[in-house]
């Protein structure tokens, strides 16, 4: 009778984290504190770079591009996550659903289009110095930031448009949060389609973003070999430390997620690593790029310290 029936309701029930009562609070303001963290660090960041004229560079405003996406990213996730933890009823409509999943999906491509982009900055400024700035003009660092928001855009509306095509017959969503799997198994219709482009979309996502950064990585390595100049290597790795650390992180935990999607029986663990997946790098990229940044750091350090204010 499942597979022939196709309910009509917009309300779905999420699944949730099964939380004893008295781990539900500690574990709500848990979370609530690290959400103001990342809204605190990320937008103390954005405002230093905008208002600061000597912040005006390509590093940095593509590092922009990264806090813009952790705020939208986490924003869509920890409010509904924390109001779940205090509620006994975890109700959603479908929109609201397809919605999160939307912009969950494209936090997470976005992360990696923007890490390459990034590394390709590196590149330019460690193995071509001189051409530095005739390279990385405004226009190409607009051209650059579009192109990772672009791509990830087109490829997460393909994704969700497939999963928003078909019937639903089921209205409990297996998860603690909306993502494109969990949606299209509300469905009792074919979902091959779904799964080869699920398949695509992350094969293709993940060999460009691991063969992008291993590419300019390995460049960067090269020139530092060839020359032979310690300076040059003390600068490659004060400037690509952060960057890979970064990256191993989130790739790490996007492959966990994925790879917690094919066994069932391990639910909780999926929805822990998804949520790492978005709290942890989000927490760590003002603060490790702020500390790996010489002039960055150096702004934060005077602020903190009353010698000058953000404008």
């Amino acid at each position: 009778m499942e597979r022939n029936s196709t309910i009509s309701t917009d309300i779905l029930e999420i699944q949730g984290f099964d939380i004893s009562p008295e781990f539900m609070y500690p574990l709500f303001f848990l979370l609530l504190f690290v959400y103001f963290s990342l809204l605190f660090s990320n937008i103390g960041v954005l405002v230093l770079i905008i208002t600061e004229k000597s912040l005006h560079q390509p590093m940095y405003i593509l590092f922009c591009n990264l806090s813009v996406n952790d705020l939208i990213g986490n924003t869509v996730l920890l409010p509904r996550l924390m109001s779940h933890i205090l509620s006994t009823e975890r109700f959603i409509t479908y929109n609201q659903c397809v919605a999160q999943a939307f912009y969950s999906h494209t936090f997470g491509s976005a992360s990696h289009m923007i890490l390459v982009i990034m590394a390709i900055d590196r590149y330019v400024a460690i193995c071509h110095p001189l051409r530095y700035s005739s390279i990385m003009t405004t226009r190409a660092v607009v051209g650059l930031s579009a192109t990772a928001w672009g791509v990830s855009l087109v490829l997460v509306s393909v994704l969700i448009g497939l999963t928003v095509r078909l019937s639903r017959c089921r209205s409990v969503v297996q998860n603690a949060y909306c993502d494109n799997a969990s949606l299209f198994k509300l469905s009792c219709e074919d979902v091959s389609i779904n799964n080869i482009y699920g398949l695509v979309f992350t094969v293709l996502l993940f060999s460009c973003s691991m063969g992008g950064i291993g590419i300019t990585y390995f460049r960067i390595a090269l020139i530092c070999w060839m020359k032979k100049n310690k300076e040059l290597s003390n600068r490659a790795l004060q400037t690509c430390a952060s960057h890979l650390v970064l990256y191993l992180i989130m790739l790490l935990s996007g492959f966990l997620t994925i790879i917690l999607h094919r066994f069932p029986k391990y639910p909780d663990l999926r929805k822990i690593a998804y949520i790492l997946f978005h709290v942890v790098p989000a927490n760590l990229n003002p603060i490790i790029y702020g500390m790996q940044t010489k002039s960055l750091r150096h702004k934060i350090t005077q602020i903190l310290q009353g010698k000058v204010t953000p404008t």
